[in-house]
């Protein structure tokens, strides 16, 4: 059977854990942090986005490598809380709505951040292994590159197919999704990429 047939969790609690991830995933960290340092409202300046890249661009590296943590933290954590309530099945349900509620968090009228830091820390909680994984292929294509999107979508290509071929195949599945979806959101920076105008690691904008 395929792992879109194979689940046996109660749907309720499949709900209930995707609530419970959606939540986690849509605390805009980024946001906060930027807020309460007195540096405004981080979507008005750069790309407008909530996550670490653009919490750097007001200058503060603690408050972005801050920022930067939590989100990975906010879907390791629903991960593993969900894992210790209701079992594998949910634990996957609710990393997986982590990363949307990052994506599309309903307290910003649904805009939200390319999910990078949280699609991590949903790895660190789901496989541990191949979170080492993913940010050895991102250092690695970020020294050759110096592109901090292309080491991402890099990194995101590479490990869905290793866990298809290492299983196990739930855990692949909702790794694909997760790639599939942060690629749709990254569409600017692989325009940029083509055309020769995304901006390098250490690069001034």
């Amino acid at each position: 059977m395929s792992a879109l047939t194979e689940w046996q969790t109660a749907p309720a609690l499949l709900a209930l854990a995707a609530l419970i991830g959606y939540l986690l995933g849509s605390i805009p960290f980024g946001l906060l942090l930027t807020r309460m340092a007195g540096l405004g409202d981080v979507r008005k300046i750069g790309s407008g986005n909530i996550g670490a890249t653009n919490v750097l661009r007001t200058g503060n590296k603690k408050l972005a490598a801050a920022t930067l943590l939590l989100d990975a933290l906010k879907g390791t954590a629903a991960v593993l809380v969900a894992n210790a309530l209701w079992g594998y099945e949910a634990s996957l349900v609710a990393g997986f709505f982590a990363f949307l509620g990052h994506l599309f968090p309903v307290w910003l009228g649904f805009k939200g951040g390319k999910g990078v830091a949280t699609y991590i820390g949903v790895l660190l909680g789901a496989a541990p292994l191949m979170m080492l994984a993913f940010a050895l292929i991102w250092i690695a294509t970020a020294f050759i590159t110096r592109y901090s999107s292309l080491s991402a979508l890099v990194a995101m290509v590479i490990i869905p197919v290793a866990l298809w071929v290492l299983g196990p195949e739930k855990t692949a599945l909702l790794v694909t999704l997760l790639s599939v979806i942060s690629w749709l959101k990254h569409h600017e920076n692989i325009r940029r990429l083509i055309a020769g105008t995304e901006s390098r690691i250490g690069q001034k904008s």
